[in-house]
């Protein structure tokens, strides 16, 4: 298989975080029952006449100026035409030949630490279609229209990707793009982004492109990994078997981890575009797109490349604190509350958000936002600890009690009694009663087996609950082991 090239691109649906849908006042909230939020426009009741959503509108440029794409001043909305119960109209609003956003491109970065460049064909506005139900009714279909007009962008990408790594890669760098715009909450699990693979295999770089195969409606970047993967190996097994790919829609299984055949692919052709006759081309002015231009937030790339240069963090941590945006801010709001950015603040703040704060998120099923422990309650601790008033491990308790919600790091430390001990008397009485009872141990480090010096200490900090003062407690023993 080594000598066959995948070529793969990419579509994303981005549902925009709006309020409204796209052309009618229903409100987007996802759960509700069945067909409440559905406006005339969105039913096709005849005579409405859809009114594009500024909200949406706005969303579509940010992306474009975040992508580096060429944001149209003049853009169209198209009818794209098919018959589907869950499409009332018998259409679906989109863009075609003028969209909103051309060109452009995102850096996605691959677990190996290699960057792939993936350019951007477009992005367009559409609303998006209703839901069909099938197992809700015993031998019939249900239709949920509450989806129906929800504003989407639609990304595409060029057929730039060649592995099932570099589609799954791409898709979390669009990901991350668009939650960290504010645009899109990015919720997989109800469809606020879902992603269409095209996958196609050619014998070598300098072929022809193969025929495609559409895998569509993955929501979940495992999925994409797995799916694109099936798809190439059959694609794959099939030209090598003398038997030609048919250009089609697949779905992905994901119990079985393969792709079966849908519906044969539809081209444009087959969808009749025609300019909308109830929707004036979409103008739009300068300054409203410098206004939105001045109003970008630093880019995540931008950021997490900042924190590298000026910071010094390693790309691990780079990553990681450039995650997503509210990571981020937790980051930078910790790093401010104590006194700033610094090289060497900035790892230890990296350190305990990889650590314990990951650990406690991840167990309570908890966003970073909604974290017990805030950005202020992290700085205290990191203070006490660099102070030296409590060691790193008595730390780790300290956090699990703000977590808990006992108080401040100074708070708990005093309650509980937490302080470094450096009081020679105190720790000298640890010190003798562990060397007491160790005489083996004790015997080979004076003869020279210096290795266990480190079992002492390890001893003692037990018996103080990581309360000994290191380099008091490393004198001590040294003195009377020697």
């Amino acid at each position: 298989m080594s000598a066959w090239q995948a070529v793969i691109g990419l579509e994303l649906h981005v549902q925009l975080a709006t309020r409204r849908k796209l052309f009618s006042g229903a409100a987007t909230a996802y759960g509700a029952e069945p067909n409440a939020q559905v406006g005339l426009v969105d039913a096709a009741l005849p005579g409405t006449l859809p009114v594009p959503n500024a909200e949406a509108v706005r969303m579509a440029v940010r992306f474009g100026l975040a992508v580096g794409g060429r944001v149209a001043r003049r853009s169209e909305f198209a009818r794209k035409n098919y018959f589907y119960p869950d499409l009332p109209k018998g259409y679906q609003i989109s863009q075609y030949e003028h969209p909103i956003v051309a060109g452009g491109e995102v850096r996605a970065r691959l677990d190996d630490g290699r960057d792939v460049r993936v350019a951007l064909v477009r992005a367009h506005l559409e609303e998006d279609a209703g839901k069909s139900l099938h197992d809700a009714f015993h031998g019939a279909t249900a239709i949920d229209l509450n989806r129906a007009g929800t504003p989407l962008i639609e990304v595409v990408t060029t057929p730039c990707l060649h592995s099932a790594a570099e589609a799954a890669a791409a898709m979390r760098a669009i990901h991350r793009l668009v939650t960290w715009l504010g645009i899109c909450d990015g919720n997989l699990q109800e469809g606020s982004f879902r992603c269409d693979a095209n996958v196609s295999v050619r014998p070598g770089p300098d072929a022809p492109l193969g025929t495609r195969c559409e895998i569509k409606n993955l929501n979940s970047f495992r999925f994409v990994e797995k799916a694109v993967e099936y798809e190439i190996e059959r694609q794959i097994r099939e030209l090598e078997a003398g038997r030609p790919i048919r250009q089609e829609t697949r779905l992905y299984d994901e119990t079985r981890h393969q792709t079966r055949a849908l519906r044969g692919k539809e081209e444009a052709h087959d969808y009749r575009y025609f300019p909308d006759p109830d929707l004036p081309p979409l103008v739009l002015a300068e300054a409203e797109i410098d206004a939105i231009a001045a109003a970008l937030p630093e880019l995540p790339d931008a950021r997490r490349d900042r924190y590298q240069r000026e910071l010094g963090l390693s790309d691990y941590d780079a990553d990681l604190v450039t995650a997503d945006r509210s990571t981020s801010e937790y980051f930078e709001a910790t790093l401010a509350a104590l006194g700033g950015p610094e090289p060497k603040r900035a790892k230890t703040v990296a350190n305990w958000i990889a650590g314990e704060l990951a650990a406690a998120l991840n167990a309570a099923q908890r966003p970073i936002a909604e974290s017990p422990v805030g950005p202020e309650a992290l700085a205290g601790l990191i203070r006490e600890i660099e102070a030296g008033r409590i060691s790193q491990k008595v730390g780790k308790d300290v956090f699990a009690a703000i977590w808990a919600g006992e108080g401040d790091a100074a708070t708990i430390i005093a309650a509980r009694g937490l302080s470094v001990i450096r009081d020679d008397a105190a720790l000298a009485a640890q010190v003798d009663a562990i060397l007491a009872a160790n005489p083996k141990p004790v015997a080979q480090y004076r003869a020279g087996d210096t290795r266990v010096l480190g079992w002492f200490v390890g001893q003692v900090m037990r018996a103080t609950r990581g309360q000994a003062d290191p380099a008091t407690l490393d004198r001590l023993l040294r003195e009377r082991l020697g």
